[in-house]
């Protein structure tokens, strides 16, 4: 049985700086392109950042393009999404999710195994 499970997220000030992290147990990482989503109170999901299986391509949202980096360790089963400059629209339960990966924004279309999410809080 597959589990993700996100760690990581927290309370900061606008500017300042998270490293989430996801781990996928009950099978291998380097099947699944990797993809963050987030949901804020009151609002639908966002696609946020995709990496795919083994070529690191990526694909981010204009909103995090140039803040957020994703980055995978297939050996460690576990994708980070490194967060600088924080800004309070940023504030969010984030998800981490595996699937298929496809090019562009269609990355952001769906995936199999979700996590719980953790929260991502930041302060004016």
């Amino acid at each position: 049985q597959r589990h993700v499970v996100e760690s990581g997220g927290g309370s900061v000030q606008a500017g300042g700086s998270l490293r989430l992290s996801c781990t996928l147990s009950g099978s291998t990482l380097l099947l699944y392109a990797m993809k963050w989503f987030r949901q804020a109170s009151g609002k639908g999901r966002e696609g946020v950042a995709c990496i795919s299986p083994s070529t690191g391509s990526t694909h981010y949202a204009d909103s995090v393009q140039g803040r957020f980096t994703i980055t995978r360790d297939n050996g460690q089963n576990t994708a980070y999404l490194q967060m600088n400059n924080l800004k309070p629209e940023d504030t969010a339960m984030y998800y981490c999710a595996a699937g298929d990966f496809f090019k562009g924004p269609s990355c952001f279309a769906d995936a199999d195994y979700w996590g719980h999410g953790t929260q991502v809080t930041v302060s004016s």
